[in-house]
């Protein structure tokens, strides 16, 4: 790579993030398609991101990408959002499109991307959890014409998320059906008539666990994914494979939002391929 005076840099924002492999893709990307950029982490305090963000105008870079915490704490700082944006209440990526700075979430499309010959229009999806990776996710199933959406969550959580799901309605005008997780019955069932089962809770990253018992009978064309890719197969994964059903982990997720956003800001089409090759060399 080479730096310049013309280069333009874009960085990824959160604390911690001195992990992230957003570099890694980003950088790789910049090279293949011969575009003038350099991509770094930056590990910041809360107190700064006001700072950060004023300086991808002072500094014209291309944007930045965010990671938690500041996903929605970004948000007053910005011109403009995005549908998908304003829907999921959080921003993964903001865009600098001169000076005016523009704030996007690529996970959902970027989720959706990553799954094999599978269209989400018209579908039935169960899904696990409901942190931001599942609030993405939910809003573009129904952006992009989902059916019906079944969500599950600990019954501990149902009164927090409901709020969230009432906004959804409000906008949308569709209604995603709340239920609890250690409902075993309903779970089957939900699952049963299901196109697409996602696990977008944390649970299996010890590589032990998993958010599902493995008494749940899986129809035979349902496509199961789990946004996870540390360990690359989850038990969950591992536990759908075994009963024959397509399973898919959470590394083409994060691969996907990644050329979502390096598409919009640079208008170039990331080579997807030939960085997934990379990716699952280091990762597998």
């Amino acid at each position: 790579m080479k730096l310049d005076g013309y280069t333009r840099l874009a960085a990824v924002v959160a604390n911690p993030i001195k992990h992230s492999i957003s570099p890694f893709i980003h950088n790789r990307a910049f090279e293949a398609t011969a575009t003038n950029g350099a991509y770094v982490a930056w590990e910041i305090k809360a107190d700064d991101l006001e700072v950060t963000v004023a300086n991808i105008r002072r500094y014209q870079m291309f944007g930045i990408n965010l990671s938690m915490p500041y996903k929605e704490q970004v948000i007053p700082y910005l011109d403009e959002l995005s549908d998908e944006a304003r829907l999921i209440g959080a921003v993964n990526t903001v865009v600098n499109e001169n000076g005016n700075l523009i704030g996007y979430n690529t996970d959902g499309k970027g989720f959706f991307k990553s799954l094999p010959s599978f269209t989400i229009i018209g579908k039935k999806m169960t899904l696990l959890g409901a942190g931001g990776a599942a609030k993405s996710i939910l809003a573009q199933a129904i952006l992009d014409g989902v059916s019906q959406i079944s969500l599950f969550v600990r019954s501990v959580s149902m009164e927090k998320t409901r709020p969230y799901l009432d906004k959804l309605q409000e906008h949308t005008s569709f209604k995603v059906d709340l239920y609890a997780l250690e409902d075993v019955s309903e779970l089957q069932a939900r699952i049963a008539e299901s196109d697409l089962l996602v696990n977008a809770t944390s649970v299996g990253m010890d590589g032990q666990s998993s958010p599902v018992p493995e008494s749940i009978v899986l129809s035979e064309t349902l496509l199961v994914a789990d946004i996870i890719y540390q360990p690359f197969e989850t038990p969950f994964l591992k536990w759908a494979r075994s009963q024959g059903n397509p399973a898919v982990n959470g590394l083409g997720m994060l691969l996907y939002q990644a050329a979502e956003a390096f598409q919009l800001w640079t208008g170039k089409e990331m080579p997807t391929e030939e960085i997934w090759q990379s990716l699952t060399e280091k990762y597998q």
